[in-house]
């Protein structure tokens, strides 16, 4: 028992005595949180730059005009009356929509002619095109249904019989869980456990190489564990499981600052939280059990854990990817975290609703510390192995 403990304090010192691993495993998190949340932070996209091309200049597609300036989600950074070199204020200008209403268009409408807005969407960025696309949409239909129920009354019907023409059936959309759409709701949490999965395997990746570099796995950690890979490998994940609790604390604490979504049940939220701890501590130990150097083992889990928010179905359904894909992200303790994470924080559901997460996470955790467990046997034996040889010689 002493000697376990003197490997857990000697754990202690190596961490803080390397400047960069501190800073990586502390600050790093707590400025990515930072940073992520005043990035997010409004929560929804306002005053997307349009430019409006009204050909007509009549009252009607004025009235147009006024109801797209109306719009939150739009600003008009630009109104002409010719379609003349568009394409290129729409770069100058970085608009997200050019929107062209055609000469004639109040006659048009007036003489039911049905005339046609053309709506020309840059979409270099997706997330922008539809929320203006959307914004758009829903300003033109809204003008659509009023010139409507306007023809109608002027035909002698009344308010309510023209309204139930035009609209045959009422359709109601209600929002749950995320109800005003709010980006930073959707994205920040997420980007924590990235945060958090990325400086614990950094961390965990000079564990055993570092020993292997230093000379020391041998001298030390075999000669105090008595070999035992239990002992050797507990003693080198429990300094991060305990360091790794102020970090979670203060991004809990970010959630009151930022105003982000706060667990209904936070015992449950932390059992997650824990598997997910343990699941990728033991996944860099095994890795840098296996290599033999610092830098490779770094490489090695960066390498691995970086397109892990991409490919993890967080953002982008996994049943839209290839099989070789969702097998990588079935490798890593993220995937089955943010779908647990989700439902939790978000959904606020409860450990019932993400037993199939659970089971996942735990399946890894079980997996990757089997596996180090068994290279760490390996490496015990050779190294006796070439002891025994030096001994004889």
């Amino acid at each position: 028992m002493k000697r376990t403990i003197a490997l857990i304090k000697r754990e202690f010192q190596l961490f803080f005595q390397d400047g960069t691993l501190r800073s990586v495993f502390f600050l790093a998190p707590i400025a990515y949180a930072l940073i992520i949340g005043f990035v997010y932070k409004q929560g929804k996209v306002e005053d997307l730059p349009i430019i409006v091309v009204d050909m007509d200049d009549s009252p009607l597609s004025n009235q147009v005009v006024d109801m797209l300036g109306d719009n939150e989600r739009l600003d008009i950074v630009s109104l002409r009356h010719e379609n003349v070199q568009t394409n290129d204020e729409l770069i100058s200008k970085k608009a997200v929509i050019t929107l062209v209403i055609p000469n004639r268009f109040e006659a048009d409408v007036l003489q039911r002619r049905y005339p046609e807005i053309n709506v020309y969407i840059n979409t270099a960025n997706l997330l922008t095109a539809n929320l203006a696309s959307q914004s758009v949409q829903t300003t033109l239909g809204t003008f659509n249904a009023g010139v409507n129920m306007q023809s109608l009354k002027k035909r002698g019907m009344s308010s309510a019989q023209a309204q139930t023409q035009y609209e045959p059936f009422k359709a109601n959309y209600i929002r749950l869980f995320n109800e005003t759409g709010n980006y930073f709701i959707f994205m920040w949490p997420a980007i924590l456990a990235v945060v958090l999965q990325q400086v614990i395997l950094l961390a965990m990746a000079v564990s055993f190489a570092r020993e292997y570099k230093m000379g020391t796995f041998q001298s030390v950690l075999m000669k105090l564990s008595h070999s035992n890979p239990f002992i050797t490998l507990f003693v080198k994940v429990l300094p991060f499981w305990i360091l790794a609790i102020p970090i979670v604390g203060v991004f809990y604490g970010f959630h009151f600052i930022f105003q982000a979504p706060i667990p209904e049940r936070p015992l449950q939220y932390l059992l997650t939280t824990g598997l997910f701890v343990m699941s990728c501590s033991f996944l860099g130990a095994l890795v840098s059990a296996v290599l033999t150097t610092p830098l490779k083992s770094t490489q090695a889990l960066m390498l691995l854990s970086t397109p892990a928010f991409i490919i993890g179905g967080y953002t982008w359904p996994t049943s839209a990817m290839p099989l070789g894909i969702r097998l990588l992200a079935d490798v890593l303790p993220l995937t089955p975290f943010l779908e647990a994470h989700k439902i939790m924080l978000i959904e606020q559901g409860s450990l019932h609703d993400v037993q199939p997460e659970l089971r996942f996470l735990v399946g890894q955790t079980l997996v990757y510390f089997i596996l180090c467990i068994l290279v760490l046997k390996y490496k015990f034996w050779l190294y006796n192995k070439r002891s025994n040889r030096k001994n004889i010689a």
